[in-house]
């Protein structure tokens, strides 16, 4: 091992038989295979010269390693490289500094780095972790990769704790296997964070994942994966591989995230309690791709979130009470597959317990935006019903008058039919009736004419020289009330729509 340090080159003893040298399997590795940790230590931090023309490097292959590797606060300059090794003790790196470190399939009963700073890569693929991981306020300079890695909770039901990490480029994370709290609160990923294929089951605890305030310069990918094909991230496997989704069996937490680009939960399955949710609060992203699986039970939570393309279908939605969108701000919609005005109505209703116009105003200004005007009066006709609802049982009355008369003022076709319908009735009656008896105005009186008389009824301000000469009597008073009164109605309700949509915003 001593002369494999200098020349760079790896030591292994590993015995070429695939059952006997799985570090994660249960047979046993006799001494020959055993490695003091403090020996690996001497040779990290104060290891021999490299050879000439070579470069020092510890790499490491199919060794057992007894006791604990114990580096806190050491430099490590040499580049280390551990491939299908045994620990049989925890492996203690805070506040040490690396250029890069790589374990890879590693059995290791935890791992503790809290502080931990690396120039490069830190590379934990495969690796089996009995106890968890603690990577709090690490520096990492390049990518962190925890692909196909297994990780089990810690004493405190944490998985992995990386809260306030910072990374560089990419954390990929694919294909993980996390039993506790994966948590990420305030970390801060350069490029890319993949959760591709991966699977986080923390049911009993309050999350599964806990990443508020995290930060990722692109794309946060909570999406499938290819199981086994060698295919290489973010590229499109061909069809017939054998697919497995993202999945998260306890509470997803995302407040206060920042993301560049997107957050795509495309085909992500969520098993929620019925006291969880996957909380979005306040996130803001160019991108949301909610085209995951509906969860069961608990709670999706978007409020407060700002986003500029909602991608979508109407089937990944929860339904009434377990939808909450208030202050959730979006510019554009982006549907997959059907997603009809009606849905989206019933998609506003799921999110809105309680009446609220903000929801309403928002997606009617986005359908309108798009050039959708008559989706966009559906939209603000449904609000005016919803709203009617909350109201006392007199405004409530006025409420249905408006709409039976003219939806609001949002069919204001409407209104015309019922001008039309009123004049001719009106028009009828006072021709049944016969000629009224002139009133006393001194001027001399215009020839009778029975439309014309209805329709100055009807028309309120507009003045067609007919009300002011003829005098009606008895109970044809009652209909010429009655007719201006509707013509009031007809014409307010027609002005405060249109006053609605000319409202800009």
């Amino acid at each position: 091992m001593w002369q494999a340090f200098r020349n760079g080159t790896v030591y292994d003893l590993s015995s070429g038989d695939r059952v006997v040298d799985d570090p994660h399997g249960g047979r046993p590795w006799g001494p020959e295979r055993t490695v003091r940790a403090r020996i690996v230590c001497w040779l990290l931090l104060d290891g021999p010269p490299a050879l000439a023309g070579r470069v020092s490097a510890l790499k490491l292959a199919g060794v057992q390693i007894s006791d604990p590797v114990e580096l806190a606060g050491g430099i490590v300059v040499p580049y280390v490289e551990l491939r299908g090794c045994r620990f049989e003790r925890e492996v203690l790196l805070p506040e040490a500094r690396f250029t890069t470190l790589r374990m890879v399939d590693c059995a290791v009963p935890r791992l503790e780095a809290a502080r931990v700073h690396t120039e490069g890569d830190l590379h934990l693929p495969r690796c089996r972790f009995d106890r968890g991981i603690r990577l709090t306020d690490a520096q990492i300079g390049t990518d962190l990769l925890l692909n196909q890695a297994v990780v089990h909770s810690d004493r405190r039901g944490r998985s992995i704790a990386g809260d306030g990490i910072s990374v560089g480029q990419d954390v990929q994370a694919e294909l993980l296997e996390s039993y506790g709290e994966l948590s990420l609160r305030g970390a801060a990923v350069g490029q890319s964070l993949s959760l591709r294929g991966a699977r986080l089951v923390n049911p009993d605890g309050r999350h599964a994942l806990n990443a508020p305030q995290l930060t990722v310069g692109r794309t946060l990918y909570m999406t499938p994966a290819a199981v086994g094909s060698g295919w290489p991230t973010g590229v499109t496997p061909p069809r017939g591989t054998r697919i497995q989704s993202f999945e998260c069996v306890g509470g997803a937490r995302l407040d206060d995230g920042r993301f560049g680009d997107a957050v795509d939960l495309e085909r992500a399955r969520l098993e929620l309690a019925e006291d969880q949710e996957l909380s979005l609060r306040r996130v803001q992203t160019p991108e949301l791709r909610f085209l995951g699986e509906t969860p069961r039970l608990g709670r999706v939570v978007l409020s407060g979130a700002r986003i500029v393309n909602l991608v979508d279908r109407a089937s990944s939605w929860p339904g009434p009470g377990r939808l909450h969108i208030g202050g959730f701000t979006y510019e554009n919609l982006v549907p997959h597959g059907p997603f009809s005005p009606a849905q989206r109505l019933e998609w506003v209703a799921a999110a809105t317990a309680e009446y609220s116009p903000e929801p309403y105003e928002r997606l009617a200004a986005v359908l309108r935006a798009g050039g959708e005007d008559e989706d966009a009066r559906e939209v603000l006709l449904a609000k005016q019903r919803r709203r009617r609802e909350t109201l006392p049982l007199g405004t409530k009355l006025w409420g249905y008058v408006q709409d039976l008369t003219v939806a609001y003022g949002y069919r204001p076709g409407r209104a015309a039919l019922w001008m039309a319908v009123l004049w001719a009735a009106g028009s009828l009656a006072f021709a049944h009736a016969g000629r009224p008896e002139v009133a006393a105005t001194g001027t001399a009186e215009p020839p009778w004419n029975p439309a014309l008389f209805a329709l100055d009824l009807l028309l309120p301000v507009i003045d067609l020289g007919q009300v002011g000469v003829w005098q009606l009597q008895g109970g044809w008073q009652w209909l010429g009330a009655a007719l201006v009164l509707a013509g009031w109605v007809l014409a307010t309700t027609v002005a405060a729509g249109a006053t609605r949509l000319l409202r800009p915003g």
